[in-house]
């Protein structure tokens, strides 16, 4: 504010000393060419040799002729008809161009006389036409100029000041209540309600939401920001929560029958079945083992963010890809569809092969008898489906299903079921490809089909 007032000051300073000088230059150029053009009338009559013995001058202007000497010869009624007006070094400066203001003493009048010389032959030689006039009309206005600039320039600051204050107040007021509310939800361990003074766009109250103006401005668009990044970290938090909890819970299960079982075995002491034992704890230890990578895979799936990475990866065949998938299981139940023609996409081999796998481990999971491992071309897609005939699952659940640590199927043994990922990891590697992924009813009979759309490649490497 005090940079902004310093300039509003220097700005108005500057531009009345420019108004001043610009007023005075006006004026001059005005008074100059009156009496220019009285110096040209007189001018006239010296050249026709037919002076009067006193000019006859309208106006408030006196003129005097001068001979090459300096000699007064000719006067209008109010010039001294014997001392010029302009000393000896004037009278020289005047020949040769120049301009004066003079004492309006010299001729009996006040203030002050603009004078101007004009050089003009005659019969008898060379004459001098001295014209003044008196500028006193012109340093009353520039008086009543300044005088006005005086008296205006402080109340013109001051009010100026005020009224930046106040706007510059209303535009940095929404700011403040943003910082408000921001301090109020970092005080409040991230939840707060918004609420006070300030109006919030639609109305009504939001959880760890920061105060909306109404204003259609930048504050606005700042406000809405900042309540979107706001609303995803409170989403991630959630998640976050969410998914430490059902990690800890479902870590917590191998390691308690772990714990048991030892505890049972040290009791028993030498009467333990020290392979049955071993047995038990190599199928805990083999689950919490891919409990374990199946969370390290989502955590960084989760940091890689935005699909981004579509055209970046390893050119795969998605034909071969499925047989090589398959090789894993028997057969029956489960068989294999070639594709008719190489289906190239582009992606990380490893993560290609992960979707496929986790695909098929819940497939063959739920199966009855029939496993189906497909691909083709669907437009500018390749799509690799994986059907079986098991029990299916409910079209109200199938979003929910890709959901962490989700398990439709609770009552399984534990050594029977995953932990509710492989979905869950399926998804996310396939956003990575910038591709998707959806199950539907299988076509024919009962059972699930999932879908696996992921871009082709437009040539096919060589």
């Amino acid at each position: 504010m005090l940079i902004a007032v310093c300039g509003l000051v220097a700005g108005l300073a500057l531009g009345s000393v420019v108004l001043v000088i610009a007023l005075r230059y006006g004026l001059e150029r005005s008074v100059d060419s009156e009496v220019l053009a009285t110096a040209d009338s007189v001018a006239q009559m010296v050249a026709q040799d037919e002076l009067p013995e006193v000019l006859p001058i309208a106006g408030a202007q006196e003129v005097q002729v001068l001979d090459a000497q300096g000699h007064v010869l000719f006067a209008s009624a109010g010039g001294d008809r014997l001392v010029p007006v302009l000393r000896p070094d004037e009278l020289a400066a005047a020949r040769r161009g120049e301009r004066f203001y003079v004492n309006g003493n010299r001729l009996g009048q006040s203030g002050q006389l603009r004078v101007v010389a004009l050089v003009t032959p005659s019969p008898q030689g060379e004459r001098t036409i001295l014209v003044a006039k008196s500028v006193a009309d012109l340093t009353r206005s520039l008086r009543v100029l300044r005088t006005v600039l005086w008296l205006a320039f402080p109340p013109l600051v001051i009010g100026l000041a005020v009224l930046a204050w106040r706007v510059l107040g209303a535009a940095l007021r929404p700011v403040e209540a943003l910082r408000l509310g921001a301090e109020e939800i970092a005080a409040g361990g991230g939840t707060r309600r918004a609420g006070g003074d300030t109006r919030l766009a639609g109305g009504g109250a939001q959880a760890e939401q920061l105060p909306v103006p109404v204003s259609r401005d930048e504050i606005h668009r700042l406000a809405v920001t900042l309540n979107d990044m706001l609303g995803r970290l409170a989403a991630a938090r959630a998640r976050q929560r969410e998914f430490i909890a059902d990690a800890a819970h479902e870590l917590r299960s191998p390691l308690a029958n772990m714990r048991t079982q030892l505890e049972v075995a040290q009791q028993l002491g030498d009467q333990t079945d020290w392979p049955a034992v071993a047995s038990d704890l190599l199928i805990d230890t083999q689950r919490l083992s891919r409990l374990v990578d199946d969370l390290l895979l989502l955590a960084r799936t989760s940091e890689l963010g935005a699909p981004e990475r579509t055209g970046d990866g390893e050119p795969v065949e998605l034909g071969e890809l499925i047989c090589q998938v398959a090789k894993r299981y028997p057969s029956p139940p489960v068989s294999v569809v070639r594709p008719a023609e190489p289906l190239w996409t582009s992606g990380e081999p490893d993560a290609l092969h992960r979707i496929v796998t986790n695909l098929m481990d819940n497939a063959v999971r739920h199966a009855r008898s029939r496993v189906v491992l497909a691909a083709d071309r669907e437009g500018a897609y390749h799509r690799v489906t994986v059907t079986d005939d098991g029990p299916g699952i409910p079209a109200a659940d199938r979003e929910r299903v890709f959901q962490r640590f989700t398990r439709l199927d609770d009552a399984r043994a534990r050594d029977a079921g995953g932990a509710g990922l492989g979905l869950a990891i399926v998804r996310e590697l396939v956003r990575q490809h910038g591709g998707e992924v959806r199950l539907t009813d299988a076509h024919p009979g009962p059972g699930l089909r999932a879908e696996v759309r992921l871009a082709a490649l437009t040539t096919s490497p060589q």
